[in-house]
């Protein structure tokens, strides 16, 4: 890859729009679920995975579910995606809202 078509890949990653929003976890043989918010939905997966794999989660019920059924029995689920928001806080505070109403109507704690 030539010096030129780099820097146009790299600005394009730059670039690109995030999806916002809020995902919930779920257990497929408990039913349990545990809601979470990212601000990159296309990544959290990853990342939360990654977390679990190590025994680094913090939150213990999530970490001991997996623990104990293994990780085939999970999977991540977008609930709602959040409308991109250009100011920080606003997002933020939103994503809060968010997340504590889907924990409310699944009654499921927050990762």
């Amino acid at each position: 890859m030539d010096r030129e078509t780099r820097k146009a890949a790299i600005a394009a990653y730059k670039e690109r729009k995030t999806a916002v929003g809020i995902y919930a976890v779920l257990c497929t043989t408990t039913g349990q679920r545990w809601i979470g918010r990212a601000a990159d939905l296309e990544k959290i997966q990853n990342r939360l995975w990654f977390t679990l794999r190590q025994g680094g989660c913090r939150l213990s019920s999530l970490q001991a579910a997996l623990s104990k059924h293994g990780p085939e029995a999970f999977m991540l689920e977008v609930i709602e995606p959040i409308e991109d928001e250009a100011l920080p806080y606003v997002r933020d505070r939103l994503l809060t809202e968010r997340l504590a109403h889907w924990c409310q109507v699944h009654g499921a704690e927050a990762i």
